[in-house]
């Protein structure tokens, strides 16, 4: 089959945890086979209803099915959507003349790939994080083509190829970079630089210990970029904007890569985009896993942890006291970030994507 006629439909969504890796894939795809149809399958409601297009790539929708963790109604009713998500599925890859369906997670997998079963097309699995999503758990269970952003993660057949990322970030270079990025982002080019992000909803605990903290950061001679979440401005103690010497807030950042080229030690959640991103550039991390769920994000920095890339401090101990005896000696010194980032560095694999777009292409082939 020549790349003129394939046809690709990649299912994912929900978050930017899934759409992200998915467009990285699509990107690859489309240098591997120029020719190739590459159509997406999201849900009405995602993030990738306008993530997806922005990116030039087709989108097609089918019904959000969520799966009840415990019994209700919604587990009563759960047969009737699942198959009804199942026909809608199975009319998308009919229309699309179908040849492999890769699946990276979410509420729309799930159908999606019930119905590329049915219809004997090829399944393409990624699985981002460490304690795969049941969505990944039952299509592991239908294809020998699952790869992984950890080498921990356990699925069957599971290759370990990292997690696929934009090449403006797994290209970075940060000390080529450092200077314009900080001058786009308005920051000191010589200044000591903490960048401070919850993701694009922002973490709660974070701002308000680094709202306590900001004259701290500022008399030890830091400059911190504090980005806090569309929406989510934060004020001090009185309600009047947080002002320090080097302190600037931001809601939000178009381009990641300008984040790591600046930083010098970002503090962040470890959400598995974040931890594979931070290990590829090899920028000095500290991470402070969300307190919610299976304690996923907590294994997702492991491994960049355990390689001395980075520090990891639990939600609850994250503390101005913290900030005083701990962040602050870190972000002063030079010798000890120079050792986190060549740590971290040795850890990252930059071209998951294109490992991705190798092994869709050894689904159609086999």
């Amino acid at each position: 089959m020549t790349s003129k006629n394939l046809s690709i439909v990649l299912a994912g969504g929900g978050t930017a945890g899934h759409i992200s890796p998915l467009l990285a894939i699509a990107a690859a795809l489309r240098a591997a086979a120029p020719e190739a149809r590459l159509l997406a399958v999201g849900t009405p409601s995602g993030m990738e209803t306008a993530l997806v297009p922005a990116a030039g790539v087709e989108l097609a929708t089918i019904d959000r099915v969520p799966f009840p963790r415990r019994p209700s109604l919604d587990l009563v009713r759960l047969p009737v959507r699942l198959a009804g998500a199942v026909s809608q599925a199975g009319r998308i890859l009919d229309e699309a003349s179908a040849d492999v369906l890769v699946g990276v997670g979410g509420y729309v997998c799930t159908p999606m790939y019930l119905a590329a079963r049915r219809r004997r097309i090829p399944i393409v699995i990624h699985e981002a994080n460490t304690r795969p999503g049941l969505a990944n758990r039952l299509g592991a269970l239908m294809t020998r083509h699952v790869a992984v952003a950890f080498e921990s993660t356990r699925l069957p057949h599971a290759r370990h190829v990292g997690m696929p990322m934009r090449v403006q970030i797994s290209g970075l270079d940060r000390a080529a970079a450092r200077a314009a990025a900080r001058a786009a982002l308005a920051l000191d080019a010589a200044k000591p630089t903490l960048v401070v992000t919850g993701g694009s909803s922002g973490a709660q605990s974070i701002n308000r210990t680094i709202a306590a903290t900001v004259q701290d950061l500022a008399s030890a001679g830091i400059q911190t970029l504090h980005i806090t979440g569309r929406g989510k401005s934060v004020t001090g103690p009185d309600g009047e904007p947080l002002a320090a010497d080097g302190y600037r807030q931001l809601e939000y950042v178009d381009g990641m890569e300008l984040v790591y080229a600046a930083a010098d030690v970002l503090l962040a959640r470890s959400g598995a985009a974040t931890v594979c991103e931070v290990a590829a550039v090899g920028v000095p991390a500290v991470f402070v896993p969300l307190p919610i769920g299976n304690g996923e994000q907590a294994l997702n920095a492991a491994g960049v942890v355990d390689a001395g890339g980075a520090l990891l401090v639990k939600d609850g101990s994250f503390t101005p006291e913290w900030v005083r005896t701990e962040l602050i000696p870190l972000v002063t010194d030079s010798a000890r970030l120079e050792t986190m980032a060549a740590n971290s560095r040795r850890l990252g694999i930059r071209n998951a994507d294109q490992r991705m777009a190798g092994l869709v292409l050894e689904a159609v082939a086999a």
